[in-house]
């Protein structure tokens, strides 16, 4: 295929062109009905650009095949059977993939250190999941994704599973041995869905981990906001193989997505496309090259260390490391990554990607220029010298993996669409919880609906608030009470 070509642009300006009398959505009717304030803020283009992608890009019949065209020609630009585009994001994409290998009361064996948005589908499906620990470095108090035996073992026992998922890399850049566990699911004959929302960049340049596709995934959902160039909410998710059905994944994501996508987002999923084919390579050598600049450059300030390979990776740990997410462990500087996260941005207008209760992190693509990564290490340098003010830092009580792990007692769908109860959080240890509990960023719930509180997890969480966690999905703020299954 001619991979200069980017379908849904050339559509797109072809619309201008020759502008139709609209009679449909969008009702502003490109900005013509718009607020002048609003289109001061947003920009006259983004109303332009906002037109139907049936009866508006193509017509009634989608007879041009544009959109079928764009998700071709990125297929082919990673090597996959089949590709599909989602403007609701990856949360979106992983719920159609499991889906499309599970239903109602089916096993699905998943990583514990899954993104929410997979807790989600467990509960939209009525999926039972068959828990698979990640691997924990007790020194660092760091979760790195589960081993290729672990998911060995839980086949093994639950030969009925349909299928399994993995977080790889997961939001500390850290990954998983995917071709191992693909070899392992395919000697039981399962599909493997790797939830690759961190690693839509990885197929475009060998100095960066291998992606899911080429090591033998069958499902694979990449979220091209994250860490390439596209829009907000842009995702794609790709099949390979003939474990998954691609009519029924298809179905599946008619099923969740939905019936207005924005074809702001499907014109920079086909533009990215078309830059990573022609440039990617390019683009990342000089990213690659800033990002180990900048990772020597912060390692040498005092009290600061960034994480490499020779933390991460090796036995017991991940499999491999993504160099462009720069994880910044300051617990030497006395306060929390919290209060070093909100410092950066009140005082340097730096805004971090996860900050946690001893580490900070930036993540790094092709838009960072050595401007940006003197602004940061600048940043870094004045919160070395300030520290002494940001201390004491409220401690949060970190448990041991095996107290941060709790009891599946109820099906996720089940506790959160049952009956419940709001208790004080003084009185939640030893309850079911009916929904999540999700330090966030990264997102990985630390309870879920169905799951049996315990006082540590919520010593944890209650400390972890305290001081400063952000734990969005709480039907309560402030965590002082906690929504559990009611007891009959």
């Amino acid at each position: 295929m001619d991979q200069s070509q980017a379908p849904v642009l050339e559509a797109l300006a072809a619309f201008h062109a020759n502008p139709l009398t609209t009679f449909t959505p969008p009702g502003h009717k490109q900005g013509a009905g718009a607020d002048p304030r609003v289109l001061e803020t947003l920009g006259p283009a983004v109303f332009r650009a906002d037109v139907l992608a049936t009866g508006g890009l193509d017509d009634r019949l989608d007879s041009r095949g544009i959109l079928a065209h764009a998700q071709q020609l990125m297929a082919e630009a990673v090597g996959a059977d089949h590709t599909f585009f989602s403007t609701c994001g990856s949360s979106l994409s992983v719920k159609s993939s499991m889906l499309a290998v599970a239903g109602p009361h089916e096993k699905l064996v998943v990583g514990r250190d899954v993104h929410k948005s997979v807790v989600a589908g467990l509960v939209l499906a009525g999926i039972r999941p068959v828990w698979v620990d990640p691997q924990w470095d007790p020194a660092r108090h760091l979760a790195h994704p589960p081993s290729a035996d672990s998911f060995r073992a839980a086949l093994a026992r639950h030969p009925d599973a349909r299928g399994a998922l993995v977080t790889s890399p997961t939001p500390y850049g850290t990954c998983a041995d995917l071709e191992a566990i693909a070899a392992v699911c395919h000697e039981h004959g399962k599909p493997l869905i790797v939830d690759e929302a961190w690693g839509a960049h990885l197929p475009f340049h060998p100095r960066l981990p291998r992606w899911a596709m080429d090591a033998g995934a069958d499902l694979c959902v990449t979220s091209v906001h994250k860490m390439g160039s596209a829009l907000e909410q842009s995702s794609v998710f790709h099949l390979q193989g003939d474990l998954v059905d691609p009519a029924v994944l298809k179905q599946c994501e008619d099923l969740l997505g939905t019936t207005s996508p924005s074809t702001l987002v499907y014109a920079s999923l086909d533009g990215w496309r078309r830059q990573m084919v022609q440039h990617g390579r390019a683009l990342y050598d000089r990213t690659l090259d800033l990002a180990a600049t900048v990772r020597a450059r912060v390692d040498a300030l005092d009290g600061l260390h960034v994480h490499g390979r020779e933390d991460f990776c090796g036995p017991g740990r991940a499999a491999d490391l993504d160099p462009l997410q720069v994880i910044v462990d300051i617990s030497a500087l006395g306060t929390s990554g919290y209060r070093a996260g909100d410092w950066l941005r009140s005082h340097h207008q730096i805004t971090l990607h996860v900050c946690d209760h001893r580490r900070i992190s930036a993540q790094l693509t092709p838009a960072d220029t050595t401007v940006t990564a003197d602004t940061l290490v600048h940043g870094l340098t004045e919160l070395v010298a300030i520290a002494g003010d940001l201390r004491p830092a409220p401690r949060v009580h970190v448990p041991d993996p095996e107290r941060l792990r709790l009891e599946q007692v109820l099906l996720p769908r089940d506790a959160f669409f049952g009956p419940v109860e709001q208790v004080p959080v003084e009185k939640a240890a030893g309850r079911i919880a009916a929904e999540m509990l999700t330090p966030y960023p990264p997102g990985i719930p630390a309870a879920l609906p169905g799951e049996r509180l315990n006082g540590d997890v919520v010593d944890y969480l209650r400390s972890g608030v305290e001081a400063g966690m952000l734990v969005p999905d709480s039907a309560d703020a402030e965590l002082t009470s906690v929504r559990v299954v009611a007891e009959t």
